[in-house]
């Protein structure tokens, strides 16, 4: 383990993923409200509450983990590049010396819903994953630490990403550059709609388990790592923070 242990208690979960400053909510006025509340309940199926701004319920669907942005960026860089290097080649491909072997040219792992608010990455992991995380860190040999790592579960809420500028017809297009840095949450990696977001969250593996999703083990403790290098270096000189880009779908 690098750095030396810091004998804290691993402080309990947040039950709510704390709003942040808006400019008129999700979306702008009521109507556009509304849009965005059904893209979320009739599209997704995700449940949310009354009121605004629109926000989910977690422990139903998913759950969130929520880290310093700079890690989560960092964690998924790492995880993708090592998917692409674990993907076997089509069949009949060699490499470059002529045998086969490892080119990222197989079937993508598929990803699982991300977003970004502000300094903070917001990951959707499956349902239950929020109380599996103390004992996941301890079993990481990380429960010893102060790491700035949320998880959000059974009764905790978020607020709603704004929806992807190729929403629904209707939906006003919105630029994540802009509501991002005053603070509206927006997808990284948006969720398929009329898809079953379950099979694509990240969970704990089980002998038997059917599915590609990420390993919850995996990406908790590249989450760790990254969050502890991150609080190391906090008093460093500053980085250069990631631009979200605009989600495009081709249609």
């Amino acid at each position: 383990m690098v750095g030396a242990p810091h004998p804290v208690p691993l402080a309990p979960a947040s039950p709510v993923v704390p709003s942040p400053r808006r400019p008129t909510g999700n979306g702008g006025s009521a109507e556009e409200r509304a849009r965005v509340r059904r893209w979320y309940e009739s599209a997704l199926g995700w449940p949310t509450v009354p009121g605004e701004p629109v926000r989910l319920r977690t422990g139903v669907r998913f759950d969130v983990l929520d880290v310093p942005a700079e890690a989560g960026y960092v964690t998924l860089e790492r995880l993708d590049r090592q998917d692409r290097l674990d993907r076997p080649v089509c069949a009949g491909r060699s490499g470059p010396d002529g045998r086969d072997g490892r080119d990222g040219a197989g079937a993508p792992v598929p990803g699982f819903p991300v977003a970004v608010r502000g300094g903070r990455m917001l990951l959707l992991v499956a349902a239950g994953a929020a109380e599996e995380l103390p004992g996941l860190l301890e079993w990481l040999e990380w429960g010893s630490l102060a790491l700035d790592l949320t998880a959000v579960g059974t009764g905790g809420l978020m607020d709603a990403p704004l929806v992807p500028v190729s929403g629904p017809a209707g939906l006003p297009p919105r630029p994540p550059e802009r509501d991002g840095l005053r603070g509206a949450a927006v997808w990284l990696r948006p969720p398929e709609p009329e898809g079953e977001v379950e099979s694509s969250l990240p969970a704990l593996s089980v002998p038997g388990r059917a599915g590609t999703a990420l390993d919850l083990a995996r990406l908790v403790h590249t989450l760790a790592t990254q969050c502890h290098r991150v609080r190391l270096t906090a008093g460093g000189p500053p980085r250069v923070r990631p631009v979200v880009r605009p989600v495009v779908r081709v249609e």
